[in-house]
């Protein structure tokens, strides 16, 4: 037993050597990669950074003669570009997503057969805190999947546009189309809750934004509301309409706006930017002068999108 207890909080790469096949496997390995970012589901978590520690272990197919050739092994950059590629993609709160996400990009690579990865929190207790998995290559890859994401149209709805006779019109239009969509509200015309704090403000900010949403998913059943990225791309791919809620979305952003949520328009910009949106139309709502997306404006009293 002593044994097993040492080998569980031993390095991967025991791991790997005492759960090795018939198959003769080289092995790479990173020890003790510290990161310092915002990670973490509790309130306390949220606004701070804190230390993780990365170990991960990559077993790779022999490649024969490599001649010192750099280009036919797996580099040790690949490893920590892929710590680096999922840590900026969004914020997470678990570090079992985290792990999934860093073992299936690193899976990726051609020479990869099977991953061990260990993060550890550094900063929340006395002790080292974390989750260690290992998974093995397949047929298939979520990391690559998540690349073919659907290019949607944004279609952002001023409170006279949601309140507007032709809205039904509009999503009949919408529905006939078969494109990915997604509308996009601002806050109501009411006055909103004034907090001291700026952090609790933008929350106040945004949870008005998710109220406006819901009021418009009232006014038409096929207008689902809808939180995560993941959610936004299984709706599309269902051909649903979705209404984006926006708190989980920035607040989960490691590149979040810089705009305030009482700004709706943009919000909605850098929201479309963050879906690698098609195009954009406004609905009773004016253009920006300059914009880095194609983006068309109709007024309220138009029934034709």
């Amino acid at each position: 037993m002593s044994s097993e207890i040492s080998r569980a909080f031993g390095h991967p790469l025991e791991r790997a050597e005492a759960t090795a096949g018939p198959d003769m496997l080289d092995r790479i390995s990173l020890r003790d990669h510290i990161v310092t970012v915002e990670i973490g589901a509790f309130q306390a978590e949220r606004g701070t950074t804190q230390r993780i520690c990365f170990n991960v272990v990559v077993e790779v197919a022999p490649q024969g003669a490599l001649d010192d050739d750099v280009d036919r092994i797996l580099s040790y950059d690949k490893v920590t570009e892929a710590i680096a590629h999922e840590l900026a993609a969004e914020r997470l709160n678990l570090l079992e997503t985290l792990a999934q996400r860093v073992a299936d990009r690193i899976l990726i690579e051609p020479q990869a057969r099977r991953v061990f990865v260990r993060i550890e929190k550094l900063d929340r207790g006395p002790g080292a805190l974390g989750v260690e998995i290992m998974r093995a290559r397949t047929t298939h890859s979520p990391a690559q999947a998540a690349d073919d994401r659907p290019h949607p149209e944004v279609i952002y709805l001023s409170n006279a546009a949601i309140a507007s006779p032709h809205l039904k019109a509009w999503i009949d239009q919408l529905e006939a189309g078969h494109r990915p969509t997604i509308l996009c509200v601002g806050a109501p015309d009411l006055p909103a809750p004034q907090a001291a704090h700026p952090l609790a403000q933008r929350r106040i900010d945004l949870l008005a934004i998710e109220q406006n949403a819901w009021t418009l998913a009232a006014r038409d059943p096929r207008c689902v509301v809808v939180h995560s990225r993941t959610e936004l791309d299984w709706s599309m791919r269902q051909g649903q309409i979705s209404v984006w809620a926006p708190s989980k979305i920035v607040l989960d952003a490691t590149d979040g706006p810089s705009a305030q949520p009482r700004d709706a328009l943009a919000l909605v910009l850098w929201f479309a930017r963050h879906m690698q949106a098609a195009d954009i139309v406004l609905i009773g709502e004016t253009p920006p002068a300059a914009a880095d997306l194609p983006i068309r404006a109709l007024p309220v009293t138009q029934a034709s999108l």
